[in-house]
This record gives structure tokens, sequence and C-alpha cells, in this order.
């Protein structure tokens, strides 16, 4: 094993947070000193890091004797005291700005003037924690996920007076321990739990908009982009009462930004104890810790299938007259539909009704399809109706689509359907990320694909649909919705507009 960058390694905190990243410092080869003011959560956080390396030697991931040694690296500790000799302290206590602050102060007067001195906050600015401290370019944050021994990605945060020679020592540590390491500026969520608000915020503006139920929104996102979960079922896990505060919190931090606003849905869950999988209920209810998730609702059954005319403005036009046609539906090519057609309209970003009425459409005969991403990339299709349409009309269109046996959900009208204005609020908010200069686009991309599990990160998604579409789904939300949190960053409409990658940097 190769000499760690620390050789004895402090942490403060002996919670889930802390005992992870005790095992991965000890596995990287340091010393580590684990104290917390409660003696018997320190018992519990050993043994339960020892636990873990019993359970590797069970999986040969690692032999008897590499256990046996790892376990003489641990050492718990009743004072703070202990900690004198370590050449990095970090800190995973409660989140108050007060009790960081004072802890720092503390530990000032008893590590060497040159030892590292990192805390783990998720949401509490870097630079106001080392305000007080009287070295504080030996300061800086250090911000893993749980459960850290997974999450291999690691958040290096300058605050406005940490020394590059100390972020560069994290930067490295985090190599040693196996992690993803990525630089962030002192900003508000740093990288991850800001590129994840546009998430879990525009998915509960679908909902609270009546476009659709949270089963359909989680279903929608993971067959149609790839999520592992859906923004409900993920704050089901989370728990609102994590979830919300940071939602809040960021949001406020930014001084109202309307990208990150919050929505009452969630506050009214928080305040009723509404939480998610730890109280057995939350968007879903839990038996036996598995949720209940509504059966969707049936494929119509259609005696005769009306034909079908398709917008000339329609997205992916060409693709979409090819598939009516595998399905085996009737097309209609003449200039305007029949009295029989179904209408079909595939707009990106505006809302089956603006584009009925712009293009002089039968609102009673007219669906929508969001063909953002290329059908044959999907797991599922999504039609919308506006509120003229007709039952008979929405059950033809329902029925073609689901011929093949592909998933098919139905929502009511909405700018961007779900997963336009999703994938464009996540791009949009990742794309402003590298315009702040919080983070390199390479850094954005690790930092989101391993800390929030996205199947890309907010650049490359973008990048996928293409950097003009997007532009053109947020155009069309601001004007059907008037709503600022849709305005394109400079990021974006520069790079969209020249039809450069999102990853694209400056020379």
């Amino acid at each position: 094993m190769t000499t760690p960058t620390y050789l004895n390694v402090g942490i403060v905190g002996a919670g889930v947070m802390g005992r992870g990243i005790a095992q991965v410092a000890a596995q990287a080869g340091s010393r580590v000193f684990l104290y917390d003011t409660n003696a018997e959560n320190l018992s519990v956080a050993r043994a339960a890091v020892l636990d873990q390396w019993r359970r590797m030697v069970e999986k040969e991931r690692l032999t008897p004797a590499e256990a046996e040694s790892l376990a003489t690296r641990l050492m718990a500790c009743e004072t703070l005291e202990a900690l004198r000799d370590c050449d990095l302290v970090i800190e995973a206590i409660v989140e108050r700005l007060d009790v960081k602050c004072e802890l720092f102060a503390t530990l000032e007067g008893i590590v060497a003037a040159d030892a590292t001195l990192a805390t783990n906050t998720s949401s509490l600015s870097v630079t106001a924690i080392a305000a007080s401290l009287r070295h504080p370019g030996r300061f800086a944050g250090y911000h893993f996920f749980n459960p850290v021994p997974l999450m291999r990605v690691v958040e290096v945060v300058a605050g406005l007076r940490s020394d590059e020679a100390t972020c560069r020592k994290l930067t490295q540590y985090a190599r040693d321990m196996g992690h993803r390491p990525v630089r962030a500026q002192d900003t508000p969520g740093f990288i991850v739990n800001h590129a994840g608000r546009g998430y879990i915020t525009e998915g509960l503006r679908v909902v609270s908009e009546g476009v659709a139920d949270f089963a359909t929104v989680d279903r929608i996102l993971r067959d149609q982009v790839g999520f592992k979960l859906g923004p409900f079922e993920l704050l089901d896990l989370t728990g609102l009462d994590v979830s919300q505060p940071v939602m809040e919190s960021i949001y406020h931090q930014y001084y109202e930004e309307p990208r990150f606003r919050p929505s009452v849905i969630g506050a009214q869950r928080l305040a009723g104890k509404v939480l998610g999988r730890k109280t057995g209920v939350g968007f879903y209810r839990y038996e036996g810790g598995k949720p209940v998730v509504p059966d969707e609702p049936p494929t119509p059954g259609v005696a005769e299938m009306p034909p079908f005319w398709v917008s000339p403005r329609a997205a992916r036009r060409s693709e979409l007259l090819a598939l009516i046609h595998r399905l085996g539906g009737s097309i209609e090519t003449g200039a305007a539909p029949s009295a029989q057609a179904v209408t079909l309209v595939a707009p990106l970003g505006f809302d089956v009704t603006t584009v009925s009425v712009v293009e002089r459409l039968d609102p009673a005969r007219t669906v929508g399809i969001d063909l953002l991403i290329d059908d044959a990339a999907t797991r599922r299709r999504v039609l919308a109706t506006n509120p003229a349409t007709r039952r008979d009309v929405r059950d033809a269109a329902h029925a073609l689509f689901a011929r093949d046996g592909k998933a098919v959900s139905v929502i009511r009208d909405s700018g961007g359907f779900v997963t336009q204005r999703v994938l464009a609020t996540v791009v949009n908010i990742g794309c402003d990320i590298c315009q702040q200069g919080i983070c390199t686009p390479e850094d954005l991309e690790a930092a989101v694909s391993l800390g929030l599990g996205y199947p890309a990160g907010p650049l490359g998604l973008g990048d996928r649909c293409g950097g003009t579409n997007i532009l053109e789904v947020l155009f069309n939300l601001q004007t059907v919705y008037g709503d600022p949190r849709y305005r394109p960053s400079p990021w974006l409409r520069r790079r969209g507009a020249l039809g450069l990658s999102l990853t694209h940097t400056e020379a």
C-alpha cells in the first residue's frame, strides 16, 4: 500500500457519515482517530466499521490479516485532545453553523498549525464556517455522500480564503481513498445538491398542476430517460425531513431564485410528518418496506380505429409517420385533417392547447405525443390531451400507440409534457453551474453521475437530446407559463444557438 497523503486522520462525529469516512480513511492506510461526544455512539460506530470489514472478508474482498490490520488503525477517542497529532481532521456533526464554528475554534487550539481542517457540511457555507478561524487557508469543505464506501465521489469545496495547496492535498487524499474528487467553489448546494434541484422541484410542479399523479411521473422519467428512481421514489427514500429543508435552504440562499422554487406539496407533507419510507407513508404507502404502487390504467378497447393526421410542425415528424405505419395505423396526407381523423401534434415546450390554437386545429380531435427522445430509445410513450379532447379520440391514440406492447401514459395538457420540462430544467441548472464557474463541465458530469446516479450528467443529457432542442423547450415553456424559472442559462443559450456540445469550453 502506498503512503497516504495524510497519515493521521481525525473524524469528529460518529454518525453514519463519520463512521463511513473513518472506514475509507483506514482502508487508505491512515491511522484514524474517531471522536464523538456520546460514548455509546462511539462504541456503536467502531463496532459497525469492524462488522463491515468482517463482511468484506466473507465476500473475499479482504483477507483476515488485512481486516485485522485495519482494526488496529481505527481508534475510538474519548476526548478531542486525542486528535492532537492528526494532520487532517474532518468534521461530520450536526448541520448547525454555530456548533461547527465552536468545534473548529476548539480544534485550532489542539492540532498543529499546519494541520488541515475540513467540514463534511452539505448545505452550510464553507466560507462562513472558516470566517472566525485564525488560519482559514488550511480549511475547506470535504463533502462525502451516504453511504460513503459505496458513493465514490467527494466534493472538495474551496472557501473564499482556502489555500489552493489545501484543496490539492484533499483532492489527492480522495483518490487515496478510492473516491473521485470534484472541485467546487463555495456556493449553496456546491455541485450535487445544486444540480439535483431541478429533478425534484420540476417533478413537484408537474404534479401541482394536475398534469399527472406521482406514480405516473415516476414511471415516465424512469422509462423515457432512464433515471433509476423517479422524483417521488427518491423523495420517499431520502425522507422529506431531509429533502424539504435542503430545497428551502438553497432557494433562500440564492435569494429566491425561481429555478429552485420549492413546492407547497413538500411543505405540507413535512408538516404532517408524511416523510416517506421511514414513516411508512410518503408519496407512496409502504407495506413490508415495499411501496404500494397503483396499477396503470388498462389500454382501452377501440372497435374501429380512425385515421391519423400528423401536424407538419411535429418534432421528428418522419419518425412519427413511420411509427404509425409500423403500428398499423391509417395515415391521412392531406393539407388538413378530415372530420374523422385524430390530429397528432408533437411540440417541444409548448402545450397541446397552444399548438391547437396557433395551427388552427380542432382541439376536440387533437392529441400530443412527446418525441423529444427517439422512440426507439425509450420504454414508454407519453400522450397529452387538452381540455377539449374527446374521450374517443384519446382512447384511439392510446390504443394505437400501445399496439406493440410498449407502455403508454396519457397525461393532461402540460407545456413540455413531463420529460421535456424536467430534463430541460436539469440541463439548464447544470449549464448555469458551469456559467457561474462553480466547477468544470467534467467535474459536473462526474459529480452528478456518481452522486445522484443519473443516467448521465446534465450536459450529457442535454447533448443526447440536442442543445438546440433543449433551448427551444425552455423558450416555449417561458411562453406558456411566463415563469422566469425557465429562462435559459447563457451557457446553454450560446452553445445551443451555435450547435455546440454543452460540454464545450472556450479557448
